[in-house]
Order: structure tokens, then sequence, then C-alpha cells
């Protein structure tokens, strides 16, 4: 079992460790969601996370996890038999697409091979094919393979097709790396709180484009809870709809100040470094790199022949207090998942690839040598002192 000592570090691709002053701000005595102080955090909270989904467009904060979030750009744009497109690469492009057919959507899967890209032209193809389609579905970063989805061209695609609106799942996507809403004509859009909000499981941010917008009063979904009609005309009260996450909107004001202060593109510098970082030095212990086009988000590796990354990550969290995921469904076993999103510092890195290579060692004493492993953590100091 797991013991959370001060040299616990959580590296999964979600949740992720959360930043001292967002721990304060969590621990602070409850206050009612109906009050002028409540109020007057939740009007700047709206205003404030705009910048992160780089959109002018409203932005919506919903008590869900993030598939609540996907649920909510489903049941907000379609009707029962309209057409979709859904992308499957990997868990989360599964789980859409059922969703999608749940809610009475005829979808047209696009499988892709684990651990690659959707090829755009593909999607073109479809399109010409499939004229009528109502939406595109897509993870910009699947979570399960760490591969990164080409969104801008995606984007660019759909804006030949008045009718068919893009909608993305960048629950570990969004505030990671660039994924500009406005600017690159993305319609629905999904981000979840235990991501790079560095926050607790338990909310999902969406905003929709204009576009999308046509058709939100039409939908025919079935929709509630997430009929983002009630909670947008509560926002404008200066309020949400149904009773507010205090906790979390109170942390995630703290989270976007930090945002603010040091800008998108240094939080998208430091994202992109320990991507980079785990990259490099991974695959000098051994590791192989699992996705084509690897997301800055999470970087998912392909263990060793006749390792078991089941074994391996569980051999790390016990032994090294290191938390992070290995592979689902025909992955598992196959690949570890790093997180790079959230309050990390340069010494877990390290400490990371350090303990990867002793754990590799543990499981085959002959893999590498303890000089090897530690000839490999002094040049991965190295690298970040050289690379800030």
């Amino acid at each position: 079992m797991t013991t959370f000592q001060d040299d616990y570090s959580l590296l999964a691709p979600g949740p992720v460790n959360i930043h001292p002053e967002v721990r304060k701000a969590l621990a602070l005595p409850m206050i009612h969601h109906r009050t002028p102080e409540f109020d007057k955090i939740l009007k700047k909270v709206l205003a404030d996370i705009k910048v992160v989904f780089q959109t002018e467009q409203d932005v919506f904060l919903l008590t869900s996890t993030g598939s609540g979030g996907m649920e909510t750009l489903l049941v907000n744009t379609l009707s029962p038999g309209d057409k979709v497109i859904a992308i499957v690469s990997g868990k989360f492009g599964e789980r859409w697409a059922d969703m999608a057919q749940y809610f009475g959507a005829k979808v047209i899967v696009h499988n892709v091979a684990w651990g690659e890209a959707v090829k755009v032209s593909d999607v073109e193809d479809l399109l010409k094919q499939n004229p009528d389609t109502r939406a595109v579905l897509c993870q910009a970063c699947e979570t399960s393979t760490g591969v990164a989805h080409p969104i801008e061209a995606l984007a660019t695609l759909t804006k030949n097709y008045p009718d068919t609106l893009l909608l993305v799942d960048a629950i570990t996507a969004l505030g990671a790396y660039p994924l500009p809403m406005d600017a690159w004509g993305i319609d629905g859009i999904v981000a979840g709180s235990q991501k790079a909000f560095m926050l607790p499981t338990g909310m999902a941010f969406v905003s929709f484009s204009k576009k999308a917008w046509r058709f939100i009063p039409d939908a025919k979904c079935p929709r509630y809870y997430f009929d983002i009609r009630k909670e947008k005309k509560a926002n404008a009260g200066g309020e949400t709809f149904f009773s507010s996450n205090v906790a979390i909107i109170r942390a995630l004001d703290v989270v976007l100040s930090l945002i603010t202060t040091q800008g998108l593109d240094k939080l998208f510098h430091d994202i992109h470094r320990r991507a980079e970082f785990t990259r490099n030095f991974a695959q000098k212990l051994g590791f192989v790199l699992y996705a084509k086009s690897p997301s800055d988000s999470v970087t998912a590796l392909t263990v060793p022949p006749q390792m078991d990354g089941q074994k391996i990550r569980l051999h790390l969290e016990e032994v090294h207090n290191i938390t992070i995921m290995g592979g689902q469904d025909q992955a598992k076993g196959k690949i570890i998942r790093v997180g790079h999103m959230g309050y990390i510092q340069d010494h877990e890195m390290v400490r990371l690839i350090e303990c990867l290579g002793h754990t590799l060692r543990h499981f085959d004493p002959d893999f590498m040598s303890l000089e090897h492993i530690s000839n490999i953590a002094t040049e991965a100091q190295n690298w970040l002192e050289q690379n800030p």
C-alpha cells in the first residue's frame, strides 16, 4: 500500500500533484454558494478561465468528471439519428463513440491503430462520403496511448462543412499545450479539473463555438442536468444553475491566478520540458516510445521485452513511492504512462528516472548495472540544469 510521505510523487496522467497554494485554498472553511463572497469568486473564474481556453465564448463549470463534460458536448448539439464520425484510437475514443450511440446517433467509427494519430485525409474521405455528418468526435490527447491528434488540421477541415461540428475531448490536453479554441475553430471542447488545471477530480469545463450554438436550441437529445442553456442563463445572473462546487471553484481561482502570472507560454514550456526529459531518459533506460505522435501531457512507453508494465508500475509505487499508470486493454502489461501536468519539481523527475532504472534491475539484475543507472541519473540532472 502506498504511504503518502513527503517524497511521494504523483506522476500519473491525472489526477496530478497539486500546487501548495491550491492545497491551502482547498483547506479553507466552507462558504455557501449563494452568497456575495462566492458570487465574486465565480464571476472572476468565469472570466479568467477563457484565457486558458483561448476563447471569447462562455466557458461553463460542471460538477462532474470529464466524462460528464463529454456527454454535455453531445447532448447539447445532437439529435437522435444525427450522423457522427467518431475517431477511436484508444479507451476514451471508444467511450465517446459508445456514448454517442447510446443517445441515438448514427455513429461511424473510424478506428485508428493504438499508438497512432488519425490521418486527416481519412477523415476528409469520410466527410465527402457523409456530407450530412453533424459532428466529428476526437480526443486532443488519447490518454490511454499518449497520442496527440492533429486537432488544428481537423478544425481546418470541418470549417468547410457549415453543418458539421468538431467536438474535442481535451481533458488531458487543455492547459498542457496550445489548443486555441477560437483561432483554430474548435466547436466544442471539454477539459477536466484533475489534469493541467491541477485540481482534484470532480469538475469538467466546457465551451461551445458560435457555430455550435446554432444547433444547441434545437438539439433533441435528452438533457436536464447537462442542459447548457440553463447553465448559461444562471451564469448570466451570477450563479451556477445547480449547487456550485465551492471548494474546487475557489481553488480554481488560485490556479487561474497562477497561470495568469506566469503566462500560458511558460506553462506550456514547462510541461513540454518534462515531456522531452521523460522521452529522452526513459529511452536511455531501454523503454521505447509507444505513441508515434507523442503528446506533451502524457508519455506512453513500451516496456523492455520480457518485462511486465503492470508489475513495473506496482513496484515503483510500493517500493519507491511514485505513482504512474500502466496500459489498458490491448496495451495492458505492455506500456507504462507518465504524466507531465501538475506541480512537478525537477528532483521528482530525476528520481523517477533513477527509480525506474532500479525497478527494471529488480526484475532483471542483468538488464543494467548500478553504475549505468547512476550515470543516467547524473546526465538527467545535468540536462535539467542546461535546459531550464
